[in-house]
């Protein structure tokens, strides 16, 4: 799910948005997985970025792409570049409280 890629100098990353309720705002945890140099398994490192997301399309849930940017507040240093897949809207399910 993490890849980054380094377009020109600006890097990319992929992950979920865990929190959208600032204006302008998202909060996304990106996980990288990588192999133990020693015990060879799988070790994940998660990180949240804030990046700025201008028509706030991103909700929690979705998977995006982040760009490097120049420092636009004290912690957003991203920027929302494209929504990668909205999450799936799970049904309300009706509940009968009479019983």
């Amino acid at each position: 799910m993490a890849e980054t890629q380094v377009v020109g100098r600006r890097k990319e990353v992929v992950g979920e948005v865990v929190s959208n309720r600032m204006q302008k705002t998202i909060v996304v945890q990106v996980i990288r997985r990588k192999a133990h140099p020693l015990y060879i398994r799988v070790v994940s490192k998660a990180k949240k970025f804030y990046a700025h997301d201008e028509k706030n399309q991103a909700h929690v849930g979705d998977i995006v792409r982040l760009e490097e940017t120049r420092p636009l507040s004290k912690l957003k240093r991203w920027r929302l570049k494209e929504v990668v897949r909205k999450a799936a809207l799970v049904p309300e399910v009706a509940v009968d409280l009479e019983k």
